[in-house]
């Protein structure tokens, strides 16, 4: 069964984003994720296909800001900890700029917004950890300035959470973020290959 988004309702472009026209936006590839407390359900084959993107938004010409979370000294986001710094498959290369957040929008108080305007794309090309919380806000925060987000979906991951009595999966939270997206927010794309389509 198909559901009118409130995209469609309001006459928004679904066209996804042509990576090599947009800025990508990578949110909080930490090691936080990968391992301890909060390592996510498909951490590494996301992590993966981030690489792919990371590695073609470079030969693209592609505008690219890394975005991390400071959760400050001995949590899970500890910057100066092992925990806290960046994945080494999608590690800042020079000249990339790090925007430090301390909430799920990325663009709340960081200078993200700046960054992006500097870049002179509207179009964002999104993809993080975790799916359901700063992917998701992220997004949303790009809406609301005016930006079109495309959220690559291959590239995101998750972790279980229960909803009072209920279990929900990692996946059903993904594809619940994901949907919330694409109602409103942004586009999103199951792979990075529906970026050039």
């Amino acid at each position: 069964m198909s559901s009118t988004t409130l995209r469609r309702l309001n006459g928004f472009d679904d066209t996804p984003a042509k990576l090599a026209d947009s800025t990508l936006v990578l949110v909080d590839y930490q090691n936080t994720y990968t391992t301890g407390v909060l390592e996510l359900d498909g951490w590494e084959p996301a992590l993966d296909a981030a690489a792919r993107l990371l590695e073609r938004a470079r030969r693209a010409g592609t505008p690219v800001i890394h975005v991390i979370h400071d959760g400050g000294t001995g949590s899970p986001y500890d910057l100066d900890a092992e925990v806290g710094r960046p994945h080494p498959l999608v590690a800042p290369a020079d000249g990339e700029p790090v925007v430090v957040k301390r909430a799920p929008d990325s663009f709340h108080g960081t200078e993200l917004g700046r960054l992006v305007d500097e870049a002179g794309r509207s179009d964002l090309v999104v993809a993080g950890f975790m799916t359901h919380m700063c992917v998701a806000f992220t997004a949303q925060g790009a809406f609301l300035r005016g930006n079109r987000p495309t959220v690559v979906a291959e590239a995101c991951a998750t972790r279980p959470l229960a909803a009072g009595d209920t279990e929900l999966t990692a996946r059903q939270l993904h594809l619940g973020a994901l949907a919330t997206i694409g109602d409103l927010y942004g586009v999103v794309v199951a792979t990075q290959d529906d970026l050039d389509r």
